[in-house]
């Protein structure tokens, strides 16, 4: 095995450089903890950006997908395959029924809304899609166009048109900006990139029956707020509304790429054979992965314990708030999908949690991104919080 440096100069020569890269290379990875090449040991509170949702190789994980290599690897989405039939059932069940399209990404499973929606408006003439300011949907070219941040756009014009961008959490915003050629509100109902912003109760009422009264579709981007994150297996299950497009990814596969749009009743013949595809969307493996992670979340009541350690993780931050109000300004959270936003620059906190052997993310400049393995447990959380205590009061 090279050493850290080794590897790093070896990327560095060969992979391109779209990444800011922290030089810390990983090697191995158990629940919540997860190793560097050097062997120091760090508690890992943004799993691959929410990707191990329930920690690094969770054993249902690892079985299934063990046990699904030895039987095929990769099917054509010509045929059938068991896995990803079971896989479709279930996501749909359990939310908005209708039909699921598989892909490998967030980003495409977002791309594969935008499609089905334009598909659905294309016959009386409706394209355009309203987002949201501080959005987050992808980086391919429609998908960074959806997206409210201007800083993913630049060097990529001209970008598609048929899309707008209005304030989060403004119904009359909405409103203003529809016409008649409007075809979708596409929104995440937590905003993480954007710095988690949570969407109002009330404003997302007003959205669907906006939505309904208008023909809109609603897209509810769950790529990162989906499979337990926020409390329930999605997140639009706190609003007492269904909305008729949900995309997934992230921590769907447990570490694996996959990612699924789920089009509801209403919707789920839009998209005809030959219209959309993906070579690799939803293989064996991928969908065994996914399977583990419902059976997971589940057999081992996964949401009751986001929930109740999302609650004892703010608690503990609040108590570190009330000591430091010069530093932490508020904390936004639903469960485990926590925003600590800061009166100064947030990086240098990462950094300092980082040579501690905390990883976190900042986002937006001064928002810590504090988003655990669901499977965190109160232990764990008391370390997490020790070291935030020690690197926030120092500052």
């Amino acid at each position: 095995m090279p050493n850290t440096q080794e590897t790093i100069n070896l990327a560095n020569t060969y992979i391109l450089n779209t990444y800011k890269r922290i030089p810390v290379v990983f090697t191995k990875g158990k629940g919540t903890y997860i190793w560097d090449s050097d062997g120091k040991k760090y508690l890992d509170f943004f799993p691959g950006w929410a990707v191990s949702g329930l920690g690094h190789c969770h054993k249902r994980i690892v079985k299934a997908v063990s046990r699904q290599l030895k039987e095929i690897i990769h099917v054509s989405n010509n045929y059938y395959s068991y896995p990803q039939a079971l896989l479709a059932q279930r996501l749909s069940s359990n939310s908005i029924g209708g039909k699921v399209f598989f892909s490998n990404s967030g980003a495409e499973a977002n791309e594969a809304a935008i499609k089905l929606a334009r598909a659905y408006g294309s016959e009386d003439g409706r394209y355009k899609i309203i987002s949201m300011d501080k959005s987050f949907h992808g980086r391919t070219l429609a998908t960074l166009t959806a997206t409210g941040q201007e800083k993913v756009k630049k060097g990529f014009a001209p970008l598609p048109e048929g899309f707008c961008h209005v304030p989060f959490n403004d119904i009359d915003a909405v409103k203003q900006a529809i016409d008649d050629v409007t075809v979708a509100v596409m929104l995440e109902p937590i905003q993480g990139e954007g710095g988690i912003n949570i969407a109002d109760q009330d404003y997302i009422r007003q959205l669907r029956l906006l939505c309904n009264a208008k023909k809109i579709l609603l897209i509810f981007d769950e790529v990162q707020t989906g499979m337990g994150r926020c409390g329930k297996l999605f997140c639009y299950q706190h609003y007492d509304i269904l909305p008729d497009i949900i995309t997934l990814a992230k921590s769907l596969g447990g570490g694996l790429p996959i990612g699924a749009m789920i089009a509801s009743e209403k919707f789920a013949d839009v998209l005809k054979p030959g219209m959309h595809a993906s070579t690799f969307g939803g293989n064996p493996v991928v969908c065994a992965a996914a399977n583990a992670v419902l059976d997971a979340i589940e057999k081992d009541r996964l949401l009751a314990n986001a929930n109740r350690m999302g609650d004892y993780l703010v608690k503990g931050l609040n108590k570190l708030k009330k000591k430091s109000p010069d530093v932490i300004n508020c904390i936004r959270h639903k469960a485990l999908m926590i925003g600590v936003e800061l009166n100064i620059d947030g990086n240098q906190v990462v950094e300092s949690c980082l040579e501690k052997g905390l990883l976190i993310n900042c986002t937006q400049g001064n928002i810590l991104r504090i988003m655990p393995p669901i499977i965190v447990n109160k232990g764990e959380s008391n370390k997490a919080l020790k070291i935030l205590n020690e690197v926030i009061i120092a500052l």
